[in-house]
């Protein structure tokens, strides 16, 4: 995971953002990424973090709880369809009062 910021004007609100998740092809419907992830999202949350946004595919990560981004006004910084751009909020309604354009590490760019 990294870190990533949700940004509405002068507002930021601190999230992370999961990818890539990978495993090896050997290993494919073993469980492994899933384990990752369950993992994942259990230390961000032992971190404090209140959410998650992922890019990825709308039938995998809905299993975890993911859900369109757009439900919360929430935007990718650039042309991405609605239902792979997906958050999963770690607290109930955590991201209640929030919305904006998903600011990525420098790393990114």
């Amino acid at each position: 995971m990294s870190k990533i910021q949700i940004v509405n004007g002068p507002t930021k609100v601190d999230s992370l953002a999961l990818a890539p998740v990978s495993v090896a092809p050997e290993v494919h419907r073993k469980g492994v990424g899933s384990q990752l992830i369950l993992a994942a999202l259990e230390k961000a949350k032992q971190l404090g973090y209140h959410s998650v946004i992922v890019l990825g595919h709308p039938d995998y990560y809905p299993k975890f709880g993911f859900k369109p981004a757009s439900l919360w006004k929430i935007r990718a910084p650039f042309e991405v369809p609605d239902e792979v751009f997906m958050v999963l909020e770690l607290t109930e309604n955590a991201l209640e009062h929030t919305q904006g354009i998903v600011q990525y590490s420098k790393a990114f760019d």
